[in-house]
């Protein structure tokens, strides 16, 4: 089996190939495991540009469970913080959102008393998903399952129907403007870091009951780390990567994937392909937009067009800071107004998200120093606008695809990254004085950044957007057809494109490959949990809430209780 790309989606199709008996072989672009999934150097500084919260990170839920099979969290520290997310308003109003209901609905009631009766409501509907997350399914395909095991299913949800039913049928933009507090009604739409128009309240109350439940923490190491761990699974599992190989071609012969050809013209053959890597280039560039059915080519070459169907990709700044900065919290939105926003390329919300990020990941930077993580939703045409030539506009304008092509920046290009660079320096000065002069590193990327090294479509993280068409579109064909395409043998698609979500989404999707792989061959499925190092640790980590006038409160922001880390022998990025 050859898979294609050595990203989570990759890394895990690759494990469980090896755990039910086929040789895998992974075909990665990049020198590094990982994908999206990564972090790189600069000077003494490791950038981790990834892994916020991770989904399944501690145990009670099926997602765990696929991360200890894929050797992911084994030995590691897995730290929490006791805020999920801190949202400050252009005042400095904040909103601390606790994962714990008790401690949420508290504070939200101290904030707007008015507002009580939504905010017991939500904090009662949180406590419900805690109990939840144990019988949600992440093991197995619905798409795979007998009669039987659906019913199974569904009558586990029972006692969760009520709230499921309201939770998934009102947006957040829709239930937050019930609140009667300004604050809280904008507040809301940003629990998870950005603004997320299409999402309805459910998987705002899933990560929230996820963080409170321990299983939504960062895990020592990073990002790199977590994709280094999978890959030396996967090895431990007799698989082999080839990295620096990109792959230019699916070969096919009489409607049966065969092979892959590589842009270096090497030719490798196989029994079966999977692609883990970019869908658009997958279906369109891959497979030359062969063995699409009317569904898959309205999806790849009309709804993929649509707006707010693929997540949109980030633009990103990082600090590396030459001291401490103890009043810095771990993660915080700030909205913002309309004339810093105006500066910030591309951006679709006016809010940034700052991360002091050595506090996730103490280990990646030199003691006494701070890592400094800013990011913002961001379009990528504005950036392409800045970037292109005459040649490249042309083409543009006669409907030529640009999508994936390589990038030859230009002044205006670089202008803006050093305008939205500065204006967000500015902005972290006015926060907190004393960042602009400690500033050691500088580190900027934009959604084109993401097209150079990952490929993916627009810059996107995250490939297909839940809960709209493309989304709906995609769950539905993959139940229908499973995770190929219609027409040809022996091919599938694995990773974010291949479901919808983050990093365990990405994972599951590799289980949930190789069990069609095996329906297909009339096998067998078979998974096993790594046994080669002890189950990972917990430590909860504390956030002060900083004294204003405006909310009222006082106590200092410091990380009392944290343990003292060391920078350990974490594997490091390369850019």
């Amino acid at each position: 089996m050859i898979v294609i790309g050595a990203g989570l989606g990759g890394l895990s199709t690759g494990c469980y190939a090896q755990m039910n008996g086929y040789r895998a072989h992974i075909m990665e672009m990049h020198e590094i495991p990982g994908g999206c999934c990564t972090s790189w150097e600069r000077g003494d500084f490791t950038l981790d540009c990834c892994i916020s919260w991770l989904l399944g990170s501690g145990p009670g839920n099926e997602m765990h469970q696929i991360w200890l099979e894929l050797g992911a969290l084994q030995g590691k520290e897995i730290r929490h913080f006791d805020v999920f997310n801190i949202v400050r308003d252009r005042e400095g109003r904040s909103v601390h959102f606790y994962s714990d209901p008790d401690r949420l609905q508290a504070h939200l009631i101290e904030i707007s008393p008015a507002d009580a009766p939504l905010i017991r409501k939500f904090c009662n509907q949180l406590r419900a998903f805690r109990r939840c997350l144990a019988v949600y399914p992440f093991l197995k395909p619905v798409g795979l399952m007998g009669r039987a095991e659906r019913w199974r299913m569904l009558a586990s949800f029972l006692p969760y129907f009520n709230v499921i039913r309201t939770s998934i049928t009102v947006l957040m933009t829709q239930y937050s403007a019930r609140f009667k507090d300004p604050l809280l009604r904008e507040a809301f739409n940003f629990i998870l870091y950005e603004k997320h128009s299409a999402f309805p309240v459910l998987p705002f109350h899933f990560q929230l009951a996820s963080h409170a439940n321990l299983s939504a923490g960062v895990p020592e190491g990073g990002s790199l780390g977590l994709a280094t761990s999978i890959e030396q699974r996967f090895r431990r599992l007799g698989g082999e990567v080839t990295y620096n190989a990109k792959v230019d071609e699916v070969l096919v012969e009489g409607d049966r994937a065969v092979g892959v050809r590589l842009t270096d013209g090497r030719v490798y053959r196989a029994d079966i392909v999977v692609s883990a890597c970019d869908g658009h280039t997958t279906m369109m560039k891959l497979l030359k937009g062969r063995y699409l059915n009317d569904a898959y080519r309205r999806l790849y070459t009309e709804t993929i067009l649509e707006p707010g169907m693929v997540f949109p990709g980030y633009f990103t700044l990082f600090l590396g800071l030459r001291r401490p900065f103890p009043e810095g919290e771990p993660c915080t939105t700030h909205l913002l107004d309309d004339s810093l926003a105006a500066q910030l390329t591309g951006i679709r919300h006016p809010s940034i998200n700052v991360q002091f990020r050595s506090l996730h990941y103490p280990e990646l930077s030199p003691h006494d120093t701070t890592v400094v993580y800013a990011t913002y939703f961001s379009d990528i045409e504005p950036w392409r606008a800045l970037d292109e030539g005459p040649e490249q506009a042309s083409r543009r304008r006669g409907g030529q695809e640009l999508h994936t092509l390589p990038v030859r920046h230009g002044r205006g290009y670089y202008a803006a990254k050093r305008q939205a660079r500065n204006a967000i320096a500015r902005f972290l000065e006015e926060l907190y004085p004393g960042i602009e002069d400690a500033i050691a590193v500088r580190d900027v990327s934009s959604p084109l950044t993401q097209v150079r090294y990952t490929g993916n479509y627009d810059g996107t993280v995250l490939g297909w957007q839940p809960f709209v068409e493309s989304g709906e579109t995609l769950e539905e064909l993959v139940k229908k057809h499973g995770p190929g395409v219609p027409g040809l043998a022996n091919f599938y698609q694995s990773g974010v494109w291949a479901t919808t979500g983050g990093l365990i989404r990405a994972a599951a999707a590799g289980r949930h490959v190789m069990q069609f792989v095996c329906r297909d061959d009339q096998r067998p499925f078979t998974a096993s949990v790594d046994e080669s190092g002890p189950p990972p640790t917990h430590v909860v980590i504390p956030v002060g809430i900083r004294a204003t006038a405006q909310n009222g409160t006082s106590g200092p922001n410091d990380a009392s209780g944290r343990p003292e880390h060391t920078r350990g022998a974490v594997p490091r990025g390369a850019e």
